[in-house]
């Protein structure tokens, strides 16, 4: 099985989390996933789940420090030794550098940067939809959807370059039913 540190990434409502979860499973790797953990902290009602909350509520990013050193506690773990899927960081090139930063001090190189490619209209349809489904306000609100899309294409998907430079890069057309995604996902791991 080809590397096991990997980074799961695509814009918002690409299927990322669906993608990952099944992933964990073919490559037997903890999935770490900041939506999952900034999720804990605002239920909690932690001090990063109320930043955090102000921030999504607007469609923007958490700021970087406070999602670094939430990453780097989680990834300093001793699960993560043989492999693991990051699932909504690095979300801008100041993260990632830091990643690569952090997994340096670890001894932990990065395999994959698997990215989930879909146009701005499908992201559109699919949070739409998820919203109605799930119930999550902050895919409900069209103008607060295209902040996010807009916040991903200046922030986030920059990313892709620096990966691409680094050749971890593996560009996934994400559009198709989850099998067919999954399939072409599994051809990197093979």
């Amino acid at each position: 099985m080809a590397g096991k540190n990997v980074v799961m990434f695509g814009p918002p409502g690409a299927g990322k989390g669906t993608q990952a979860a099944r992933l964990v499973e073919l490559i037997s790797v903890p999935h770490i996933s900041t939506g999952d953990m900034f999720r804990y902290h605002i239920k909690n009602g932690t001090d990063l789940g109320k930043t955090a909350q102000e921030y999504s509520n607007q469609g923007k990013l958490v700021p970087d420090d406070v999602t670094i050193a939430m990453v780097k506690e989680r990834l300093g773990r001793d699960d993560v030794k043989g492999g693991f899927m990051l699932d909504g960081f690095p979300r801008s090139v100041p993260q990632a550098e830091a990643l690569n930063g952090m997994l340096q001090e670890y001894g932990m190189p990065l395999d994959h940067v698997v990215n989930i490619s879909v146009s701005d209209d499908e992201i559109r349809s699919r949070l739409a939809k998820r919203a109605s489904i799930e119930g999550r306000a902050d895919d409900a609100d069209p103008a607060v959807i295209q902040n996010r899309i807009d916040t991903y294409k200046s922030q986030s998907e920059p990313c892709l370059g620096f990966y691409e430079e680094q050749g971890t890069l593996r560009n996934i057309d994400g559009i198709g039913t989850i099998d067919e995604v999954f399939a072409r996902i599994e051809k990197v791991f093979q």
